[in-house]
């Protein structure tokens, strides 16, 4: 992450909490042309007008701008919205978006912008930004950092509120092959951001500091104001497996290539020196011929002009290279990135010594605290046998009998063992419950791994639902802690079906077993995920009447034989 753009690095409450976040898609590419279509199978709308209604996508649609006009179809419009599941195709690459696209064109080129849930969001960045030496605790450390950049920095975009590149934070649209563990921390973290004596605080990261992390104004000057939770401090982490150092080359006809295009310095220069440095080390100004030029802004216009890896950070010494062929300059550094907040070499190596997010951020943000966004409030943990109850509000410490009893009896009905520890975390409203799990409207509670979020405990004690959704819940926890990688999802699903209702499944269902779990994963309403859930009751408690409790939680670990898949279908 450059983030180039800090008009405050203070507490700030500019910009207010919020559930979506519009976000620059291809946003370096300037396209003139993008390609929409509807998703195979599913179905996508157009508008073209804030009051006109919407028309079903039923053909691929070629976009192309005209100055400040989109021609589409022989037709012209000044803007465009699509919903539904859209696939966008440009410059050779294609992205599927689920989520609503706002498209408008200026000086003949496509500006388009995706309306995402934040926590979607943070959960994209820190796919893309996270490397193979995080682990849980880093990239936990990482999403609220992530997620408090997102929304407390201005950064000075028109269309959109962020942009896909680094001088916003990267977000790489395609896959990455880190989502599996950034979805994870996310979740943990959801709606965590810092605060600095009860207000919001900003919060920045960067790949590697050297050993000695940044203030903001050794970076951006003036417009990096000071804030008592962004210090430069040495860091021991960074470095505890070697300084990683960097040289590179450029040659005069580069660099005044690329300042000249940055509009700092014009041609004719010849000489190149450090003037300032700040107290971490990192040059603060450098001298290009009589010009005094920020070696931030240095560094951007060499990194857009030729490569981000030709000077990765501004931690380095400078000296004329004449080798009779052509002039050029030597950089020699350490460090890659701004260096102002969280270092991600140092997470990494502290996360890896056995330390946790918070310990993590303390590092780096010195008298900041993880809070809810939405409330300000800390969570507050109680630990109880086999699982930990998260919570903003000390009365509900009351509900503690009821989920230990939920628990109890997931146990004894499941016959399963706990193989550690459950957290459940309760939001204090269903909007919040909502925006942080992303789960569908008609979902009580929600499990995923060991990690169970729920409503309000006092919204479903007081609709009598407390208990048996927590045991439920619990069920899933103790099934996902047991399932092996070749359990379908119909025998996970209707497992906890089976042990957490009463009785039997009377009706034999219509939906065929090989499309249950398309359903359970991807129900368009409520109604198709209860048929679904129903279904795969239906299945699983023909299975367990067969072949017993013990035989299908064996076949819960290594996958279900295929003749006992076939008896359950007779």
């Amino acid at each position: 992450m450059i983030a180039a753009v800090v008009a405050t690095a203070q507490m700030v409450g500019a910009q207010q909490s919020a559930s979506t976040l519009r976000v620059g898609l291809w946003t370096l590419w300037h396209d003139r042309e993008v390609l929409v279509r509807a998703a195979q199978g599913e179905s996508a709308s157009v508008r073209t007008c804030d009051r006109c209604g919407a028309v079903p996508l039923a053909q691929e649609m070629r976009l192309r701008a005209e100055d400040s006009a989109i021609a589409f179809g022989g037709k012209h419009s000044t803007e465009m919205w699509l919903s539904g599941a859209l696939i966008l195709e440009a410059h050779g690459e294609r992205v599927a978006l689920p989520y609503p696209v706002h498209v408008i064109a200026r000086g003949g080129v496509l500006t388009i912008a995706v309306t995402m849930p934040v926590e979607r969001y943070v959960e994209r960045v820190v796919a893309s930004e996270s490397g193979a030496g995080d682990s849980e605790e880093s990239l936990k450390a990482l999403a609220v950092v992530v997620r408090s950049f997102a929304l407390h920095v201005r950064h000075g975009h028109a269309e959109y509120d962020l942009c896909d590149a680094t001088h916003c934070q990267l977000l790489r649209w395609s896959a990455t092959g880190r989502e599996a563990a950034a979805h994870a921390a996310v979740l943990r973290t959801a709606g965590e951001t810092l605060w600095f004596h009860g207000r919001r605080a900003a919060a920045w990261f960067h790949q590697n500091c050297g050993g000695h992390t940044a203030v903001p104004a050794e970076v951006w000057g003036a417009k990096g104001d000071m804030a008592p939770w962004l210090v430069g401090r040495a860091d021991p982490y960074c470095i505890a497996y070697g300084v990683r150092e960097w040289s590179s080359t450029l040659t005069l006809e580069e660099l005044t290539r690329a300042l000249a295009s940055g509009g700092l310095v014009a041609p004719g220069w010849k000489t190149l020196m450090v003037a300032k440095r700040g107290e971490s080390g990192r040059a603060v100004t450098l001298m290009v011929g009589g010009t005094a030029v920020s070696t931030e802004d240095f560094r951007l216009a060499v990194g857009r002009a030729l490569g981000w890896n030709r000077i990765p950070s501004a931690w380095f010494e400078v000296s004329r290279l004449s080798n009779g062929i052509g002039d050029g300059f030597l950089f020699h550094g350490r460090g890659a990135g701004h260096g102002v907040g969280l270092c991600q070499v140092g997470a990494a190596a502290m996360a890896a010594q056995g330390l946790d997010a918070g310990t993590i951020l303390a590092q780096y943000f010195p008298g900041a605290e993880v809070r809810d966004e939405a409330s300000g409030l800390s969570w507050r943990s109680f630990a109880r046998v086999g699982y930990t109850l998260e919570t903003l509000e000390d009365e509900d410490q009351t509900y503690l009998p009821e989920l230990d009893h939920a628990l109890t009896e997931a146990r004894s009905r499941s016959g399963l063992e706990l193989t550690g520890i459950i957290t459940v975390r309760e939001y204090r409203s269903t909007p919040e419950f909502r925006a942080a799990t992303l789960a569908p409207g008609w979902v009580a509670a929600f499990a995923e791994g060991s990690w169970i979020g729920t409503q309000p405990m006092r919204t479903l004690a007081g609709r009598k639902m407390l208990e048996p959704v927590m045991r439920h819940e619990m069920l899933h926890a103790l099934v996902e802690s047991t399932a092996g990688v070749k359990a379908p999802l119909w025998l996970r699903e209707g497992l906890v079906e089976a042990w957490s209702s009463e009785g039997q499944a009377a009706v034999a269902p219509k939906m065929k077993l090989e499309d249950v779990d398309r359903k359970l994963a991807h129900s368009a309403n409520e109604g198709e995920s209860e048929a679904a859930h129903a279904a795969a009751r239906w299945y699983t408690e023909k299975l367990l009447g067969s072949y017993g409790r013990t035989q299908v939680a064996a076949w819960l670990r290594n996958g279900v034989p295929t003749q006992a898949m076939t008896a359950v279908q007779r």
